[in-house]
């Protein structure tokens, strides 16, 4: 697969002094495990090598209790095929590249213990945390989805009423989960046109930073802003506060499809 112009830059080598931003590891790819995906895992590898990274992770949606009309995360049997089949891929490219199987816990609140139990039953590279479905007395909205129909009913609850919602799950999801890492922290109705935080929102999100650095838990700059919004999540006036806190950030594509692993890391080299 050859990389669109101007889209991704060899990282082969190249990382910020500062141990704490790394580029040449890009720390968030799906596969079509996760049903909305493309791509099989050794795809993505494959691409990643080609871009030049040293170190790939996986990290496939894990959701428990989430009644939506479409599963859009893994279920037992794939987590079970997810790790044998990484351990094969770690073997084929050892001394190539770096392999990394990680999970994206989607936080629900009525969940909490049986989300703990699963993450006991492997062993990750890393576990990061995530918060895509609202519960309402009509079944879950996903608060990050592109579907009209999914806007639509958030519209209809509020939405100052969801984003409060899902900043404040993201919080709970911090103190109880044993999460590593926090992805796309400002992603909330992300598709919905001339969005705004407002003072409430931006109080709560202080709240989350200033959690995840009381935790030691990495910040994620998860590039596929760029497509969205010509930046990353967060935003760069929340990565700069982020930095100035000294929270660690760690680099996330959130590739969907093989091509788009490390995408646009060049401009995370260049403004970060």
């Amino acid at each position: 697969m050859v990389p669109s112009p101007g889209k991704f830059l060899s990282v082969k080598g190249i990382k910020t002094v500062a141990s704490a931003f790394d580029i040449s590891v890009d720390g968030h790819v799906h596969t079509r495990l996760c049903h909305h995906a493309s791509g099989e895992m050794e795809d993505y590898v494959l691409s990643a090598i080609q871009r030049g990274l040293s170190k790939i992770i996986f990290l496939e949606h894990y959701e428990s209790g989430i009644s939506y009309f479409q599963s859009t995360w893994l279920n037992e049997d794939d987590f079970a095929y997810y790790h044998e089949e990484g351990r094969r891929l770690r073997q084929k490219y050892r001394g190539g590249i770096e392999i990394g199987l990680g999970i994206e816990v989607g936080f629900n609140p009525d969940r909490i213990e049986r989300t703990r139990d699963f993450i006991q039953q492997y062993q990750w590279d890393r576990i990061a945390l995530s918060y895509h479905y609202l519960k309402t007395p009509h079944g879950h909205v996903n608060m990050v989805s592109r579907r009209q129909d999914s806007i639509d009913r958030m519209v209809a609850i509020g939405i100052d009423r969801v984003v409060s919602a899902y900043f404040a799950g993201l919080l709970q999801g911090i103190k109880e989960l044993p999460a590593e890492v926090v992805c796309h922290v400002d992603a909330v109705l992300r598709h919905y046109p001339g969005l705004s935080f407002n003072e409430q929102h931006h109080a709560q999100l202080d709240e989350v930073l200033e959690r995840i650095k009381e935790k030691n838990i990495a910040l994620e700059v998860n590039t596929s802003g760029f497509v969205h919004r010509n930046e990353p999540y967060p935003s760069f006036s929340l990565l700069q506060k982020a930095k100035k806190m000294g929270i660690r950030l760690v680099a996330g594509s959130d590739a969907h499809r093989p091509e788009d692993v490390g995408r646009y890391f060049d401009r995370l080299a260049v403004l970060l």
